[in-house]
């Protein structure tokens, strides 16, 4: 709590899975001395984990625990989501977020659905193909959730999880031997995102991407989405993982700038376990100063030094509490 106050954090989003009962969440809005909001983000990734059915079939019957719901195809478990996406809601959440290797976009019937389901839940395998339809499924279907709510969806996009089995089976997943994917991205997430545009529920999107070979792809797909009415509504996400750090957010600062703009941009996010690493939005913050700085030196941005003052504020704090629009949280 006190690095927190000394930080002068006002918001802090956690990342929770659907089935968390958020008490801990509960606990600290009664608190009256913390005047830090801690809020839950809506992460359902597991959801998609159809590469691991044991591991699957157990999140299933926990989910069917928690919602109330008896999952035993694919709408029961779109009715459990959002049961509990109305959970989350009414605990403050406001974003979700998803882990995905990369956009999907195949799609299929519900019957076909319901018969992945199936198969996975009793523990067999189903093809790459038959993953990718499913997963595509209930993105769409989370994304759908999103925008009736005025939430904001995000999408880490990129990561090539779990790579080295022997370490995978010592430690479990997530202990550091995962690396950037490089595979196929543009047209599945323009059909992701036009479906979405074209049925009007595309709600407000923050992409990230891990792999910086695709920095130009990603910023030019999200400019078409832009719609005219929410100012900064298509985000290109700020530098994650392994590109953050000086290059890597520089070059996310350019591409932005060259594919977008710079002055709508929601900032630095800290997406790590760790308090200590608040400092980050200290580091992207000297980092863009002297970006802009430099760029004033050279006669490519104006030499004035209150405009860019507002610039900054407004990248590092306002934008993001105009854009997020957390109940009672004000620029």
């Amino acid at each position: 709590r006190g690095l927190l106050k000394q930080f002068n954090v006002v918001v802090v989003c956690t990342t929770d899975d659907p089935t968390d009962d958020l008490r801990y969440h509960t606990q600290i809005a009664q608190d009256g001395e913390f005047k830090v909001r801690v809020l839950p983000t809506f992460r359902p990734d597991r959801a998609l984990m159809l590469e691991d059915p044991d591991r699957f079939h157990l999140w299933i019957n926990r989910l069917s625990e928690v919602s109330g719901v008896e999952v035993k195809d694919f709408p029961t478990l779109i009715e459990a989501l959002r049961k509990r996406h109305d959970y989350f809601h009414e605990r403050g959440c406001r974003i979700s977020d998803h882990g995905i290797e990369q956009f999907y976009c195949e799609e299929t019937t519900e019957g076909d659905l319901n018969q992945i389901f199936r198969q996975v839940y009793n523990g067999r395998s189903v093809s790459q193909n038959e993953r990718n339809k499913f997963k595509f499924a209930v993105l769409y279907e989370c994304a759908v959730m999103d925008y009736e709510k005025g939430w904001v969806q995000q999408f880490h996009v990129g990561a090539l999880r779990n790579n080295n089995t022997k370490m995978f089976q010592l430690l479990g997943p997530d202990t550091g031997f995962d690396a950037i994917a490089d595979g196929n991205l543009a047209r599945c997430m323009v059909r992701f995102f036009d479906r979405l545009e074209m049925e009007g529920k595309l709600a407000k999107t923050i992409v990230y991407n891990l792999n910086p070979a695709v920095n130009e792809v990603v910023a030019s797909i999200l400019a078409c989405f832009q719609d005219g009415q929410i100012p900064g509504k298509m985000q290109y996400g700020a530098a994650w993982w392994f590109l953050d750090q000086r290059d890597g957010i520089l070059k996310q600062l350019e591409t932005l700038s060259n594919f977008g703009l710079l002055s709508r941009f929601v900032g630095m996010l800290t997406d790590s376990r760790s308090f200590l690493s608040f400092v980050r939005h200290e580091y992207f913050r000297r980092i863009l100063c002297n970006l802009l700085g430099s760029e004033m030196e050279r006669g490519l941005l104006p030499n004035d030094f209150d405009m860019m003052a507002e610039l900054v504020r407004d990248i590092c704090y306002r934008n993001a509490v105009r854009y997020f629009n957390f109940p009672g949280v004000t620029a």
